[in-house]
């Protein structure tokens, strides 16, 4: 699967329509959930219905398509699947059980409730939520692919905009030469990572650096009146230094990991547990500004459609 995103540009009407599909979102996900603490030994299939009933019940939430609704149910399931897993498994500390949602930043659709335009520059959601056409901004070419190959849509809130999001039922090899070489990882505080061959590279530390920036965003929140657009005004600014400084990781996770897969045909690394690293008060900053799940997650991603090796077990 292979997920595409663009930027959404529409008018203050349809941003103010794709909230109220989020709050509607929240709402469903929160009552299936409702239900399943009501009716212990319900099924995700006991679910997908139950939103049927939701709908005959609150006007409001049948303005949402049916297989956006669905999907609602489904992410509730799939929080229910992961505390029992957590469970079977005996992870340690907290199993994470389900919560009630309190803020929704994404709806997502099925195969309906959606239709793209021909030059697929455009998507029209067509449900009675009347979200209505967007124009789609970024640089893909939806033209590789086939209606039938997309099977969700989502449109994604953030501080900067709106987003849409197309999942695409499609693999991505890349053929390659070998390259004869292989390199053990070790990753660090001191840098972002060592190799075998004792070369080094930098700890770029961007959310050290955006630290005073943070703060005084965040002090201008505090000092504004709750509930008056300015807080809101305020709070998007640090929200938008938030998302920045988190795009600055992924794109150095990213370029990192492709520079390593594409130069070597074996990997290996250390399997860290940073769940359970994170717990130290003095280093949980360092530890989740450096990233280090983020670039294994590529690696593994990179290595697959490369077709290099990879070892996660090895220690130095």
């Amino acid at each position: 699967m292979i997920v595409f995103e663009f930027k959404a540009k529409g008018t203050l009407r349809q941003y103010q329509q794709i909230d109220e599909a989020l709050r509607i979102t929240k709402f469903i996900r929160n009552k299936c959930l409702r239900f399943w603490m009501d009716n212990r030994g319900v099924k995700p299939y006991d679910l997908n219905k139950y939103t049927a009933v939701i709908a005959n019940e609150f006007d409001f939430a049948d303005k949402l398509n049916s297989s956006a609704r669905q999907a609602a149910a489904e992410r509730t399931a799939f929080a229910i699947k992961r505390f029992f897993d957590n469970c079977k498994a005996k992870i340690a500390g907290k199993k994470g059980y389900p919560k009630f949602q309190q803020d929704n930043r994404s709806v997502e659709y099925k195969l309906s409730g959606w239709k793209l335009s021909d030059d697929r520059k455009y998507i029209k959601f067509t449900d009675k939520c009347n979200i209505g056409q967007l124009k789609l901004i970024g640089t893909r070419d939806l033209h590789f692919y086939q209606i039938k190959q997309i099977k969700r849509v989502r449109i994604v809130k953030r501080s900067d905009g709106y987003y849409v999001q197309f999942c695409v039922d499609a693999e991505r090899n890349i053929d390659t030469q070998p390259t004869g070489k292989t390199i053990g990882l070790d990753v660090g505080l001191n840098h972002f990572y060592t190799d075998s061959l004792g070369n080094t590279v930098e700890n770029p530390r961007y959310l050290r650096k955006s630290e005073k920036a943070l703060k005084r965003l965040q002090k201008q929140v505090s000092r504004k009146k709750k509930g008056s657009n300015n807080r809101k005004k305020a709070i998007n600014r640090l929200g938008r230094k938030h998302l920045k400084v988190s795009r600055q990781r992924k794109d150095n996770a990213i370029k990192q990991a492709l520079c390593v897969i594409k130069s070597n045909d074996l990997v290996a690394y250390e399997k860290l547990q940073v769940k359970n690293m994170v717990k130290n008060s003095k280093l949980a900053k360092s530890i989740s500004d450096v990233s280090w799940s983020l670039f294994t997650q590529w690696l593994e991603y990179f290595g697959k459609i490369y077709s290099v090796s990879q070892s996660s077990e090895v220690h130095f």
